[in-house]
């Protein structure tokens, strides 16, 4: 009885059958696909945050502890692999002489450097130019001291006197922020910048520079490697517990500064981050997979509950009844759930190059184990649980009887979808609030937590505008006949009257496809949307750390006048302008200012109006340009010193030539909130030319180069050939992998290009499949039809008929769920976004791409029907 039951379904009832499990497959292969991937991203996210480390922990010996015991309990720690000890002295300057002329720094630092540093270290020490041992100077200072390889430098330290070294090579710090970090102190304690005066020493030397100097300590750097968890909160929480370990058996000798704990603290979050995209982004296309198997078996479902009456007609018990309802769910369930593994793993191959996303064996074993599940829950809810409500509420009689609906549906009487879309409006303004932060990662603090509740509000405004189009489809299909029978005019001729009466009286069904394909389209544009403004803004980041394409960046003190810029005009250079880097003091805090000429500092930079507030950045520079005493103001200072547009605001700025503080007036004109190369605090940003005229310099810090937008790269090297060490350069290929979070450096393109293309999938899935089987199913309709008197082309319009009914609004109420679920989603996520986007990222060739689809889906469904239709209607009443 089974086998033949089963032989039977997948003879006549193919296409449903395939349909069933296309559906099932969708959503198998999406969590499938999103889990291993999630997985496989917090593993990177842990591995880079561990490789952007140079120095895991550096261990300091406090006053009174021996360096060499220190040093035995870091090498015995457990986990660590090398550990060096590392000198460090303050001096009070270094003095230069070259060429007749003597150039003297203020206080710096000198570190020893053992024997096989670099080789341990290799990330902490980069050779610019000489040779890569013995006395090197760090590039700032050679800068400020005119030095080169072979210089003989000074070296003032407290209690010793002047030393005299040569200069070996010069060298770049690139982690120069935790390399002189003030150990044990918390983050808001720490050193606004490192030293600028650097010079470094063999250890042996170290040792001779500094004896009986004052100021010097002793720091164990250790490298270690412990594996640590794939997860970044995980590790570190192993990391930090391990340096409080070593804290505490080292009893008040040594503190510990982990570094690796510190770049784990921020991925953690990260990683937190990519989480909630999973589920932000990931829920709804597997949800819209399983609603489109609902919809699949539901369009059989009239059929099937003839097929059980005949069935307990013909004394079949209900126990067998629903074994083979649970057979048509089983094959529903086991071939969706299989084929859509196999579309994972492939997605995974063609995609990442590994069936596994790059996960471990253990965990994609799992995540595909969960979809499997999953699918087969499914494929149960979509087939097993109708088959038994029908068992158990329908009667014989009852399935012989085409039952209509007359009355609303409960939500509509209640008016659910109005209280779903209020509800989602109070929790989106909760949640997206000036106060209110999704992910609460305390620095240093192991534990970590996000505010769940915030996806209440997309999810109600999802599912209220699901509901709403419903109510809007029924209005329109029920009230609106006379101008359905206008549209169907031309292509039903004079059954425009009995098509409208057709769409009207199939409204529930129509509604229901239509909401569907209105939600598969709204997914496609909801995730598309947020991917493309998240790498808007990430570039919009990288360009305001650099500034520009390229950005040269003068030594502190350097009088460069804004005349030098013709000599950065390389090739490949389009445009250079110059910005000024002074420092005011506004009351005792001290800022940095930056002049700008106002005219021409939007041909070299991108300056957004989300950038200012008080008028758009074209404005805003006019005003500059019209009154050169403007100031525009951070928003902090404005609120500290209770600002009103027109007030005098009095900075201190050094003059020039006595270099004393004098008092320049200016008129605050704007809030300024991002600038490029300013920094996230407070800041200032005036007119160049009265910067110039009150100080008596037009030096300039830094030259904004314009590339436009390609090579960055060679231009930047050729700019260091021709500068060499006076000036320091960078590019925005480099401050990309600089400023972007770890989330960034696994790429959410990789997310997103998986959520893309099933979100296509799923949209012509949700257009064609659903269209095609309700139009199967109706081929006694069409035969009845055809014998009262209807030629091809009458049926052929009507079908077209319903067809563009659904494609207009389902994309149309796509459309317009999609962009309000994308404003959401970007404003509940705000912490992805920095700075936050000024306008929303559309990509038109994606969006055309799934428009496209659905609408090619729909047409090959209603051509399918059509051709079907073409058979004699006897044959196929004898057929049914």
């Amino acid at each position: 009885m089974i086998s033949s039951w089963a032989s039977g379904l997948a003879r006549h009832r193919t296409g449903r059958l395939l349909a069933a499990m296309a559906g099932v497959a969708l959503a198998v292969a999406l969590v499938a696909a999103l889990g291993s991937f999630l997985t496989a991203s917090k593993a990177t996210m842990t591995q880079r945050a561990v490789r952007s480390v140079a120095v895991d922990w550096q261990a300091e010996v406090q006053p009174g502890a021996d360096p060499n015991a220190a040093l035995s309990l870091v090498r015995t720690a457990p986990g660590v692999r090398s550990a060096v000890p590392v000198g460090f002295a303050h001096t009070s300057a270094f003095t230069a002489t070259v060429q007749g002329s003597t150039q003297t720094t203020g206080p710096g630092m000198l570190l020893g450097i053992p024997d096989g540093y670099r080789t341990l270290f290799p990330g902490e020490i980069r050779s610019l130019t000489g040779r890569p041992a013995g006395v090197l100077l760090a590039q700032q200072t050679a800068s400020n001291l005119h030095a080169a390889p072979g210089s003989t430098v000074g070296i003032r330290l407290p209690g010793a006197g002047v030393r005299q070294v040569r200069v070996d090579g010069v060298v770049d710090l690139p982690q120069a922020d935790s390399l002189f970090q003030k150990v044990g102190a918390p983050t808001q304690s720490q050193p606004t910048a490192p030293p600028d005066n650097v010079i470094l020493v063999p250890a042996a030397e170290f040792a001779s520079l500094t004896h009986r100097a004052t100021g010097v300590t002793t720091q164990i750097h250790a490298a270690r490697d412990a594996a640590l968890p794939h997860d970044p909160a995980a590790a570190f929480t192993s990391v930090t517990r391990a340096a409080h370990n070593l804290e505490a058996k080292g009893t008040g000798s040594v503190l510990v500064g982990d570094n690796l704990g510190s770049a784990l603290d921020s991925t953690r979050q990260d990683a937190l981050y990519a989480q909630i995209l999973f589920l932000f982004l990931g829920v709804p296309g597997a949800v819209l997979a399983a609603s489109l198997t609902a919809a699949v078996a539901g369009a059989g479902g009239e059929r099937r509950r003839q097929e059980q009456a005949l069935l307990r007609l013909r004394g079949l018990a209900p126990r067998r009844i629903m074994s083979l309802a649970g057979l048509e769910a089983a094959l529903v369930g086991v071939g969706g759930g299989l084929a859509g593994l196999g579309i994972a793993a492939l997605t995974g191959r063609l995609a990442f190059g590994t069936a596994s996303f790059g996960a471990g064996a253990a965990t994609w074993t799992v995540w595909y184990a969960v979809a499997f599940v999953l699918g087969a829950a499914v494929a149960a809810g979509a087939v097993l649980v109708p088959a038994l409500r029908d068992l158990r509420m329908v009667t014989v009689a009852d399935s012989r009887r085409t039952a209509r609906r007359t009355g609303s549906p409960w939500w509509m009487r209640v008016g659910l979808d109005f209280m779903l879309l209020i509800s989602s409006w109070l929790v989106f303004r909760a949640s997206s609030g000036n106060q209110y932060a999704l992910v609460l990662a305390p620095e240093g603090v192991p534990s970590i937590s996000v505010s769940y509740w915030a996806f209440l509000g997309p999810a109600l405004l999802w599912i209220g505008a699901a509901l709403l189009l419903w109510r809007l489809t029924l209005l329109a299909l029920t009230r609106g006949r006379p101008l359905l029978a206008r549209l169907a005019r031309p292509l039903t001729s004079t059954l425009a009257g009995t098509t409208a009466a057709v769409l009207a009286r199939r409204r529930r069904t129509l509604a229901r496809s239509m909401v569907l394909l209105a939600l598969a389209v709204s997914f496609a544009v909801s995730t598309s949307v947020f991917n493309s403004t998240y790498k808007q803004q990430a570039e919009v980041d990288a360009r305001l750390t650099n500034g520009a394409d390229v950005t040269v960046t003068e030594p502190p003190g350097a009088q460069t006048a804004p005349s030098a810029a013709a000599a950065l005009k390389v090739s490949g250079v389009h445009r250079v302008e110059p910005l000024q880097h002074r420092f005011a003091y506004v009351g005792s805090d001290l800022q940095d200012l930056y002049g700008v000429r106002p005219h021409t500092i939007a041909s070299a930079t991108s300056l957004q109006d989300a950038y200012f507030s008080g008028g758009s950045a074209q404005q805003l520079m006019r005003r500059l340009a019209h009154r050169p005493d403007n100031l525009l103001v951070s928003a902090e200072t404005v609120n500290d010193f209770q600002l009103s547009p027109g007030d005098t605001v009095n900075l201190r700025i050094q003059d020039a030539k006595t270099k004393i503080l004098r008092t320049v007036p200016f008129h605050y004109a704007g809030i300024v909130k991002e600038f490029p190369t300013a920094p996230k605090d407070s800041f200032f940003v005036a007119n160049a030319s009265y910067v110039a005229k009150a100080t008596g310099s037009n030096a300039v810090g830094t030259f904004l180069v314009d590339t436009g937008g390609s090579n960055q790269k060679a231009v930047a090297a050729r700019l260091r050939g021709r500068l060499g060490t006076s000036a320091t350069v960078t590019d925005l290929t480099q401050t990309r992998g600089t400023v972007g979070t770890s989330l960034t450096s696994v790429d959410l393109t990789g997310l997103t290009r998986i959520e893309l293309a099933f979100a296509v999938l799923l949209a012509a899935g949700a257009g064609g499949l659903v269209l095609a089987l309700g139009l199967a199913e109706r081929r006694r309709t069409f035969a009845i039809t055809s014998v009262l008197g209807a030629t091809r082309h009458h049926l052929r319009g009507m079908v077209l008929t319903e067809a563009i009914v659904l494609a207009a609004g389902g994309l149309a109420g796509g459309a317009l769920i999609g962009w309000a679920l994308s404003e959401m989603l970007v404003k509940v996520l705000t912490g992805v976004f920095d700075p936050p986007p000024a306008a929303l990222g559309v990509p038109g060739g994606y969006l055309m791409l799934t428009t496209a689809a659905a609408v090619a889906a729909v047409l090959a469904a209603a051509l399918t029907g059509v051709r079907r239709a073409r058979r004699p209607a006897v044959e196929e009443l004898r057929d049914l």
